[in-house]
């Protein structure tokens, strides 16, 4: 009967989950890697470039100032919201969590106090049934929650369309999935799937609402370009960092030196308020919760250590132990990216292929192995008598079983005795972390139960990393490098026989160093451990450690981001541009391939030829001029050619144009009509049903195309091509021939726009080479080139202010173009 049951409880949740929107082919796979039918070959990019064709221009044409008043307004609006959901999303894995744990560590000291064994057996079924509860949700219902989702969100905003990981059923997945990871006790954390679950909430709210439950809402359909839900991500990110760790500001500086490729101004000031909303939600969450309304969620839960009460100077002396908290940090880091990056690949190689139930059967063997290892080992640790309490002190020796707090009395012969191996291992992770940075408790920790809980746990957290559960890597890291770091103090503190040297600074240097080590951040994370510990006054020592610790790691390997991007098929655009390509010209990249291009009118048979035909994602579109000189007049998306044919509004008979080239013709689509949807791959050639009549008919490409393309020369550097790319955003650049002759020089002078009276709706711009703009107009229609149209982005004249160029070369050549 009671199998019955469990069985029609499953099928009644697999029908709820079915109903969730859910991707398309190609989505990650349950350790977050691309499965094989979508290869680094096969990946998307983004386009964040804005298509200025005649539907955009008319668009923009219609909107007045308030229009735009509304538009900043919403998206001000978008961040609060996204840093309220966010907020709200965190205070509730963090109850959920602590929750969990307070209850599975109650019910074993009570059950311990009667029977060892049957504690044991307790505490690891619970560990077991919360850690299965994990993995059967990312396995088969959101495979792409898996892993910290950190790589997959930086690749996002690195222009890369991943499919699957901005869904709603990813946020469901990532929200429950890490309960049951976190809360089960393996080795890993829940702020880098906070980070995702922020960044999901964002997406979805830039959506409009989800289609599917008819939830959407037409005030919010401007929002639905990549462009758009770049920023709104990018907010989302720096909400997850700023809930998970209780720091705002560490938050927006992780946005920006972590995850984003391209950043402004106007960013900074979303992404400032939305990590301060987080910060409001959060605060007025733990001021709820102080009253008792949380059930175990006390003073613990949120990650914040206040050692403000710790060491409150340093002398001369102690730097070269910090040196070396810095060089053991990065050689442990490195350790770990390289240990992972093996485990990772010998799982997708081998044990991941053999289907989802491998995937269940190893994480439930990892958490009865964490289990047996977080209650065994402190059970062959000899326990030491209670310290002389201090009457200022708050800490109690031994503490309530089941609470919160130091010197845990586990399996101990005498009330006043602690066990300070399970003081670390018997305890959440917050907790562990809390007594380790843990102000005037000296050698509470003895150094053998240091280096126990170091080695066991630092092999625990490589072998858990990359299992099919939501994972987070900061606590982990805080924890192994916490623990390493309080060991040096030790040795200091009965090297130095100084009573001011505190361990618990030592081990927040410690655990600075070790995700320096690792992650190779160094501003964002410095802020990260000042907010969290309370303590300005260690901000010089935090800096110190991060250098080293970063220097060293990066002697070895990347980041542990970076390494996992990679090993996914993510394929980064870093920040600097590989040496080689210094000696390649853009002329040498495109290599021997044939350009496919479309005629400016082509027939509807034609077009559908060439996309069944390849995968290209744009293609350059080719007129005449008078004399019968091919002219590039600018590129056609594929996804804008595909919603024109699913259309069919456009379709005409003859093959000359209908538009004139100055752009005359009414617009019968509206913008928002071409932006792709975010929960799918948008229009298949396939999914379009064309009658032979139809595929007889004719398209005018000119009202749709993207006029003013990005183009370089031929024998531009790759360096130079790879920085425009990357710091633009590009999906697409024109490679072409010298231009012929140059039509003006535009500085920065000409780019300073003023007005020449109050009531005088024309502008002026202070440069010879455009005052006599209509004399050298009539000379290019004389010559046949479209005036209207023109290919001027021969070195980028609108974003002269990133590339920081001195002048810009307005070029005019044939048309023909390589790539």
């Amino acid at each position: 009967m009671l199998s019955n049951h469990f069985e029609n409880g499953m099928d009644m949740a697999r029908l709820a989950w079915s109903r969730l929107p859910h991707s398309e082919d190609g989505e990650l796979d349950g350790v977050g890697l691309l499965s094989t039918s979508s290869n680094r070959n096969g990946v998307e990019s983004l386009d964040y470039e804005v298509i200025e064709n005649y539907a955009y221009r008319e668009e923009q044409a219609q909107r007045g100032k308030f229009f735009v008043g509304y538009n900043v307004a919403v998206k001000w609006f978008f961040a609060l919201l996204i840093g309220i959901g966010t907020g709200l999303a965190a205070v509730f894995i963090n109850i959920s969590v602590e929750n969990f744990a307070g209850w599975k560590f109650a019910l074993t000291f009570n059950i311990i106090q009667k029977s060892y064994l049957a504690g044991f057996l307790m505490y690891i079924l619970i560990n077991l049934a919360l850690v299965f509860s994990s993995v059967y949700i990312i396995t088969h219902f959101a495979p792409a929650a898996a892993g910290s989702g950190i790589p997959e969100i930086k690749g996002y905003l690195n222009g890369i369309d991943i499919p699957g990981i901005l869904l709603f059923r990813t946020l469901i997945g990532k929200i429950f999935g890490s309960i049951g990871s976190v809360g089960g006790g393996l080795a890993l954390g829940k702020e880098g799937p906070l980070v995702h679950t922020g960044a999901c909430i964002a997406s979805l709210l830039g959506q409009g609402g989800s289609t599917k439950y008819h939830l959407s809402s037409r005030w919010l359909q401007g929002f639905k370009s990549d462009r758009d839900r770049r920023d709104l991500v990018t907010c989302g990110c720096a909400a997850g960092v700023a809930a998970a760790f209780r720091a705002p500001v560490g938050g927006v500086l992780f946005a920006l030196e972590e995850v984003t490729s391209w950043w402004r101004s106007q960013l900074m000031w979303r992404v400032f308020f939305t990590s301060a909303v987080v910060a409001v939600v959060v605060r007025v969450a733990m001021g709820w919760c102080k009253s008792g309304n949380c059930g175990h969620f006390g003073a613990g839960g949120f990650i914040i250590w206040d050692i403000s009460d710790g060491q409150e100077d340093y002398s001369f002396e102690e730097l070269l132990p910090m040196a070396v908290i810095g060089i053991i940090g990065g050689l442990l880091g490195a350790l770990f990216n390289q240990l992972t990056i093996y485990v990772t690949r010998w799982r997708r190689n081998y044990l991941h292929k053999k289907g989802n139930r491998v995937k269940i059967y190893e994480a439930c063997l990892i958490s009865v192995l964490t289990s047996v290892i977080s209650f065994g080992l402190p059970l062959l640790r000899n326990c030491s008598p209670c310290p002389d309490s201090d009457p200022g002190s708050e800490i109690e020796c031994p503490r309530a079983p089941g609470a919160d707090g130091n010197y845990v009395n586990f399996y101990c012969g005498k009330d006043k005795e602690y066990n300070d191996l399970a003081t670390i291992f018997f305890n959440t992770q917050d907790d562990a972390i809390r007594n380790l940075f843990s102000a005037k408790t000296i050698h509470e920790f003895s150094a053998k139960s240091l280096l126990t809980f170091l080695v066991m746990f630092y092999t625990l957290a490589v072998v858990t990393f990359g299992t099919a559960v939501p994972a987070g890597q900061f606590v982990p890291g805080i924890m192994i490098g916490s623990t390493y770091g309080r060991l040096v103090g030790i040795f200091t503190v009965n090297h130095y026989k100084k009573l001011n040297i505190d361990e618990g600074t030592y081990a927040l240097l410690g655990a600075a160093s070790f995700l320096g080590g690792s992650m190779r951040m160094t501003v964002s994370l410095c802020v990260i451990m000042v907010e969290i510990t309370n303590n300005l006054k260690l901000l010089p020592l935090i800096m110190l450690v991060l250098l080293i610790s970063k220097a060293v790691g990066d002697v070895f390997n990347e980041g542990l981001y970076d390494e996992q991007a990679r090993l996914r098929g993510i394929p980064l655009l870093e920040s600097r541009p590989n040496y080689v390509m210094r000696k390649m010209t853009a002329r040498e990249a495109c290599g021997n391939q044939k350009v496919l291009s479309l005629p400016r009118v082509v027939k509807v048979a034609d077009a559908v030829s060439i996309l069944r035909s390849n995968k290209h994602n744009g293609f350059p579109v080719v007129d005449h001029t008078r004399d019968g000189e091919p002219l590039v007049i600018g590129l056609m998306l594929r996804s804008h050619l595909l919603v024109l044919l699913q259309s069919k509004i456009d379709f005409q008979h003859s093959p000359l144009p209908s538009h004139s080239r100055s752009g005359s013709g009414a617009i019968r689509h509206n913008f928002s009509e071409f932006a792709k949807p975010v929960s799918s791959k948008g229009i298949s050639i396939d999914d379009i049903y064309l009658s032979s009549e139809d595929l007889e008919m004719y398209i005018d490409l000119a009202p749709f195309l993207n006029p003013s393309p990005y183009v370089v020369p031929e024998d531009m550097s790759l360096t130079k091509v790879y920085n425009l790319f990357r710091q633009l955003g590009l999906r697409h650049i024109f490679v072409v021939p010298r231009a012929s002759r140059v039509i003006g020089v535009i500085t920065r002078k000409d780019l300073l726009i003023e007005e020449e009276s109050e009531d005088s709706a024309t502008m002026e711009l202070q440069s010879t080479s455009v005052r006599d703009q209509r004399h050298k107009t009539r000379l290019l229609e004389e010559n046949g080139a479209d005036a209207e149209r023109p290919l001027l982005n021969g070195l980028l004249v609108q974003n002269q202010r990133y590339l920081k160029g001195s002048f810009v070369i307005v070029f005019r050549d044939n048309g023909r173009n390589y790539s």
